[in-house]
Parts: structure tokens; sequence; C-alpha cells
């Protein structure tokens, strides 16, 4: 999406069809009121440059609307805006106090989109394949994002310094599941009166981060991917990413209990790591930690990094594990850089041709973009699992 800041002014680009719709702006003021039935169409560009207050009808909406100011706007009211696309410029960021969807893309040009860190009831909530460009450390979501079936999507949560974002693994009808990030110690959050502190753990062997956490919400089974970085101090907890593993508060039992990992990929100082399949309802906040080495080394086959030039000239086109008959009853999946799950074969045979057989990811028809990727090769056989990454090149 083009990076735009609109001249126009709301008024002038809406003003004729929201007095026939029953719904208006306040002049001198500085908010917009919808009261009435509104549509953006297909193709059309609408700036917003002051405060939407949304107590009508604003959900069917095609085109663009953007959110333009050098200071701070606000969405509030009764009813839910949802937009296909989104556009977000504004200095001192845009501040949600209702829930707001979108249906296509979100793209972050400058400043957060902000919402109550203490209030699970307002948030930005992508609906299936939505996505979004452009966040980074300098703009992204500070407080609570959502995904309605979720299927890879990355919600660019962050604490505005930073994008620490959350990865949804799993696709599942009409369920919402909803994240924030915090970069508190658990033992002493400033968001929650509860405290959870990182010596009440299950497992004596598992070491708990006290830098930062993550409040994840919903009610069916989901895999997760987190980033960590310089701030995360893992280092503090493990000497080798290989023993980090997903960490959560069971509300149940009141203490900490490993949540295990799939895959963990990068160095002590960045990387990402993907959870098993938990239910996120079960556990009052998530963070890294660290357990006895989860990986084991291989003896039925050699396997390394890999690079690929998926190009049908012959040479490097597919992804071929050598002695890979040696272990038939396998699983391989590959991760992009972000821990979106693009691929995942049973009974993997050496066919993986650098595209994607998952629904929804991008390019998966014409094939993956050119990077890193990681993968697990899992042995069912013998429970042992292997990781490492492979370089696409076109």
């Amino acid at each position: 999406m083009k990076n735009r800041y609109p001249k126009h002014n709301i008024f002038t680009t809406l003003l004729f069809g929201l007095v026939l719709l029953g719904s208006f702006p306040l002049f001198g003021q500085t908010a917009f009121h919808n009261f009435g039935d509104l549509k953006i169409h297909e193709n059309a560009n609408v700036g917003f440059h002051l405060d939407l207050t949304d107590d009508g009808i604003f959900d069917d909406n095609q085109g663009l609307m953007g959110f333009y100011s050098d200071s701070q706007l606000t969405i509030s009211g009764d009813s839910h805006p949802v937009f296909n696309d989104m556009e977000v410029f504004t200095q001192n960021g845009l501040f949600l106090n209702t829930w707001v969807g979108v249906r296509n893309n979100i793209n972050f040009i400058s400043g957060d989109i902000i919402t109550p860190k203490s209030n699970t009831e307002s948030y930005l909530l992508f609906y299936q394949n939505a996505f979004a460009t452009i966040a980074d450390d300098s703009t992204h979501i500070n407080g609570y994002a959502a995904v309605l079936n979720g299927n890879g999507t990355r919600l660019p949560t962050g604490d505005g310094n930073q994008n620490k974002a959350i990865s949804i693994g799993a696709g599942i009808d009409d369920v919402i599941t909803q994240g924030a990030y915090f970069s508190e110690n658990p033992n002493f959050p400033r968001t929650f009166a509860e405290t959870f502190s990182t010596d009440n753990i299950a497992d004596p062997e598992v070491q708990i981060n006290t830098t930062e956490f993550w409040k994840v919400t919903g009610e069916l089974p989901v895999e997760l991917t987190l980033n960590w970085n310089s701030f995360s101090a893992v280092g503090n907890i493990s000497d080798t990413i290989e023993r980090l593993v997903l960490v959560g508060w069971n509300r149940a039992q009141q203490q900490w209990v490993n949540l295990g990992a799939t895959l963990a990929s990068g160095d002590l100082d960045s990387g990402i790591l993907t959870s098993d399949v938990f239910v996120p309802n079960d556990y009052e906040i998530l963070t890294l930690g660290s357990a006895p080495e989860i990986l084991e080394p291989f003896s039925a086959l050699e396997l390394d990094n890999y690079f690929m030039t998926p190009n049908n000239d012959g040479v490097n086109d597919f992804l071929v594990i050598d002695g890979i008959e040696n272990a038939p009853n396998n699983t391989l999946t590959i991760f992009d850089r972000y821990g979106i799950k693009v691929y995942e074969k049973e009974g993997y045979s050496n066919e993986f041709d650098g595209r994607s057989n998952r629904e929804g990811a991008i390019n998966g028809d014409s094939g993956l973009a050119a990077g890193i990727y990681y993968y697990i090769f899992h042995d069912k056989g013998t429970g042992q699992k292997f990781q490492g990454y492979l370089y696409l090149a076109n």
C-alpha cells in the first residue's frame, strides 16, 4: 500500500452522504459522530483528521480508511467500525476505546495503535487473512490485538518502543484469539493487581524470564510463536536457545507450567519460539523459560542447513534430506522468519519445492519469497527432533 498523507478534509469527502444518512461531523468540535448507516465504497480513499465516535452502523466497508493527525486521535462509541483497508499516520497514536476490525490490511506509517492494557474489551481485530504492513519497533499495536480464525496471523503487538509480535498458528472457525505484550516483571507487574512469582514453578528444573510477559486469551487450542530480543535477556535463564520453552501461569494451579516448544531459532540476542498446542484461557500470562534440552541429536540420518534455488534448472530445486528412507514415519514443518508455518508434511520424502501447502500463505502458489526459513524434522519412530534452517534463493 502506498504511503500517503491526504490533504483533503473528511468534511469535504463525506459531508453530503452523512447528511442523507443521519450522521454528521460536529462543526467546531474535534469529533466525528456517526449515528446512522455509513459505508466506504470500493476504490474510495477517506481520511479522518479528527476523533471518530461510532454509535451507528459502520462495518460494511470497502476502500481505504486513513487516520491522519499531528496529535492523538481516538475511536470510541457503542458500535464497532470494521474497515477493509486501514492506514495510520498519527504522531501520538490512534487510541481505541472500543474494538475495531480490519478485513484486509492495516498500514502503519507513523504512530502506534494504543488500547488500555487493563481492558481486554478494546482491541484491533484482524479478520481471517488480514495482515499488517510496516509494523516495526517504532509503530505497532501498543495494547491488545486479536484475530478471528487465526491461521498464521501475525499480531504486531508491542510496548511503544519495541515490536514483540504474537503469531497465531491455528485456524479455528469463529474463534477469537487475543493478545498483548507487557515489558514488565511478572513478580511485580504494573498492570495487574495479581503477582506471578517466578519461584512458584511446577517443575523445579524450569527457569522463568523476569523481563517481560504476554497475555493471550482464547477458548480453544492454539500454537503461538513469540520473539525475543536483547531486552528479553534470555541469556540470564539459558546458555543455549535449544533449552528455551514457553511457560504459562496456570490459573487452576496458581504456578508456572512448562508449555514446551516445537521451534527455537536464532541466537541468545534475538530469535523466535513456537510453542506446543495449548488452551490460552487456562493461563493468566505467558513468557519465555528454560528447561532441560528437548531437541536430541539424530542417529538415523544426517540433517543440516540447506540452500535451495527452486527455479526448475535441476539443481537444488527440492529440499533433499539424505537418508530420509531411514525415517519414513516423520513430520517436516517449515516456518518463515516470523514463525508463521508455511509448510507441513507427514511422511516427508524430499518433495518440498519452495511452495507453501498452507492455506492463506502469501505467494504460496507462485512460490515462497526468497529468504531464510526454519524447519523442524520430527522422527516419530524414535521421538527425535532436529531443527535447522534453509535459504531460498530465486
